[in-house]
């Protein structure tokens, strides 16, 4: 029923939102992942699948929007919201340079308070002391918010952050790019069209972010085509995202506990029709994150190229109740043993240098230092 649709795909050719909805209907979840694995191949024809070292440091909790899936967020006025002092968001990067990391993943929640030079200082502060260090920061959701509190447009934020330091936006906010989940499932947060615009701007300007999905929870099957679509329409636009990664919504402790978590059959389809659909982006990033090694291992063969980041660091999945941590060692394990070379890469998808490589695999074959940066965690 579907061979034709995935034939077409896997000749290159792209596919129309009814065969990505034809797709991510079907059940027959082998012959999608072997399509998958074969666009993959064609992408990415090296013997080699990548990772990154990188650390997710949350900078504040305290956040204005009330999103019902979100368990990490606090109101304003908490007593359980922090911001993280200077001194100790600085520690957290030394060590994630001491593990060989070339990279910060820096969100928070959207805070009612800072202004624009809070953030400029903030970025400064951290390349004045890592110079060497990419800051993938600040989601769109989060940028979006600043233009509000500051009365900006979004290219002069966008200007402002990147002259201080900002490298790159990571995509996440994106949930499901589709107005009538995101006005469902959230309050106070920006839409889709504005998160949309977020992105061109940045691209415009000569940067690249990455983009993602969180499905498995209000949306239709229709609308999660609906978001691939909007992303490759933007893709074809400015070609600034080097990669897409989806996860399934982790429903415990979170106000929409009541939804049945998605399974890995739903995770690896998922993944496997984003493959087929998204044709203008190059990589496809396994989750472990929220699945565990086993299931993001076994992704590298439904469409992803990269086992995403080792993540010294992770607060908000863990505030859910879900919490995966995998060694450096794992991680390059599990690539290895699908016959594939690990290499670490940045977040333009280069390798580092081989030098770089080795002190990081050293590096965290100390378990004292690992057990500090766990601890700090």
């Amino acid at each position: 029923m579907i061979d034709r649709i995935l034939d077409k795909a896997v000749a290159g050719e792209r596919l129309s939102p009814e065969e990505g909805l034809a797709l991510v209907q079907s059940h027959d979840l082998a012959a999608i992942g072997r399509a998958a694995e074969a666009v993959t191949r064609r992408l990415h024809p090296e013997p080699i699948r990548t990772y990154n070292i990188d650390r997710n440091i949350n900078y504040t909790n305290v956040c204005t929007a009330v999103c019902d899936f979100c368990a990490f967020y606090r109101k304003p006025k908490s007593d359980e919201g922090y911001v993280l002092p200077r001194e100790v968001l600085l520690k957290k990067v030394e060590e994630t340079v001491a593990l060989g990391g070339d990279q910060i993943l820096m969100q928070g929640g959207l805070h009612p308070d800072f202004k624009l030079a809070w953030y400029e200082e903030l970025l400064s502060d951290i390349k004045s002391h890592f110079p060497q260090v990419n800051i993938h920061g600040f989601s769109p959701p989060e940028l979006y918010a600043f233009t509000k509190v500051n009365k900006l447009d979004i290219r002069t934020v966008l200007q402002r952050l990147k002259a201080a330091g900002l490298g790159s936006i990571p995509g996440g906010g994106a949930e499901i790019l589709v107005d009538r989940v995101r006005k469902e499932i959230t309050r106070g947060k920006v839409l889709t069209d504005d998160w949309l615009n977020v992105m061109r701007v940045w691209h415009e300007l000569g940067s690249v972010s990455s983009v993602t999905m969180m499905f498995g929870h209000v949306e239709t099957l229709a609308e999660r085509i609906e978001h691939l679509e909007r992303v490759r329409q933007l893709q074809d636009e400015t070609g600034g995202f080097t990669a897409f990664i989806c996860w399934t919504f982790q429903p415990e402790h979170t106000d929409m506990a009541q939804i049945p978590p998605a399974g890995s059959f739903d995770y690896l389809k998922t993944q496997a029709v984003s493959r087929l659909y998204l044709d203008n982006i190059p990589n496809i990033q396994s989750s472990w994150v929220t699945q565990g090694l086993k299931m993001g291992q076994l992704a590298l063969l439904f469409g992803a190229n990269d086992m995403g980041s080792l993540m010294i660091e992770e607060n908000v999945v863990a505030e859910a109740g879900t919490v995966h941590f995998l060694t450096l060692q794992q991680i390059r394990d599990s690539i290895s043993e699908l016959g594939f070379i690990p290499r670490q890469r940045n977040v333009r998808y280069d390798f580092v240098s081989l030098d770089q490589e080795h002190f990081a695999i050293e590096a965290n074959s100390k378990p004292k230092l690992v057990e500090l940066v766990q601890l700090a965690s």
